[in-house]
């Protein structure tokens, strides 16, 4: 894997995106890709947004089984497959996976150059080491994880000893709890996984994070943001990690498609300063990745993921 040549504090944040990867969907089909062209546009002029590289398959097999890998490589799916993972087959749905895990790779140095990396994709904490599930090949966050910890062939050096997963997505980061539970559930914990979200909701059959907080339909703006002041920020100051990936999903919203919480735009957006705040304060680098938003009006899914980045620049530019 090729990263972009290292980020510097003299420059400008910068952010990745696979927005020119497309792949065939049936007519109708429900993945978001308005959102990902659309984060690309409005970010236009307040921060390079780079083409995604491309994950080597080596890489992907730290988390995942060669072999499976392989067979989706190949399209040796069946149909079963397929529908769990909610896409069909095709050359370039796998290519478009492993762009948009590429880039959360490249901000995850990023990170660690400048204090923060951004994927305008990513977060696909569904896949576990060999299934795929809800769009979810590759699972970002888990790879990020262990790259961290462990170092890679270009990057031996480990560049983190405690790293915490904060998925605020509405759905359970199940893949990623599963796949990181070596590390989350021993006795020195090197990985903490916190995941908030819908305990009705997707995905049904719910995996062990270190700290689980699952709401009910419906959450305002004003529980929301209770549950991160008097949970989530606890548990990070009792974790001291000094490496954060956030997934910051977007279907907390109300009107989301597949979400059943009613916060505003205003309400994810002080949910954002809030981690980021944290996480500038206590000097810890922080990864954000997009994660999921499918809201029936697509301009506020757009501007929802926007914001981080928003939000984010004002934060680290002041």
């Amino acid at each position: 894997m090729t990263l972009p040549a290292p980020a510097d504090r003299a420059s400008a944040f910068r952010a990745y995106t696979p927005a020119a990867y497309e792949f065939p969907l049936p007519e109708g089909h429900r993945f978001p890709y308005y959102k990902y062209r659309g984060m690309a546009e409005r970010l236009e002029g307040l921060l390079p947004v780079l083409d995604t590289p491309n994950l080597p398959w080596a890489l992907a097999g730290r988390v995942h089984d060669p072999l499976w890998l392989r067979r989706w490589r190949l399209g040796e799916v069946d149909r079963h497959e397929q529908r769990a993972f909610g896409l069909p087959w095709s050359v370039g749905v796998v290519e478009r996976a492993r762009r948009a895990a590429g880039g959360s790779v490249a901000a995850l140095y990023d990170a660690t150059a400048v204090g923060w990396g951004i994927n305008l994709a990513g977060g696909t904490h569904h896949a576990f080491r060999d299934r795929a599930e809800g769009f979810c090949l590759i699972n970002d966050a888990a790879l990020l994880t262990r790259l961290a910890l462990e170092g890679s062939p270009e990057h031996p050096e480990a560049v983190a000893t405690r790293v915490a997963v904060v998925d605020l997505d509405v759905h359970q980061g199940n893949g990623t709890a599963a796949l990181l539970a070596p590390y989350t559930h021993s006795a020195s914990p090197s990985a903490f996984t916190l995941s908030v979200h819908g305990e009705r909701n997707y995905p049904f059959r719910k995996e062990q994070s270190s700290l689980d907080i699952g709401l009910g339909d419906g959450v305002s703006d004003a529980e929301y943001l209770e549950v991160m002041r008097a949970q989530v920020l606890p548990a990070l100051e009792a974790f001291r990690p000094d490496l954060l990936i956030y997934l910051a999903g977007v279907d907390v919203l109300a009107g989301d498609r597949f979400g059943r919480f009613a916060l505003s735009l205003d309400g994810v957006r002080e949910r954002n300063r809030t981690l980021l705040s944290w996480a500038k304060t206590a000097g810890v680098p922080l990864v954000s990745l997009a994660a999921g938003g499918y809201n029936h009006d697509h301009a506020l899914t757009t501007e929802a993921h926007s914001s981080v980045v928003f939000d984010g620049l004002e934060l680290w530019g002041s």
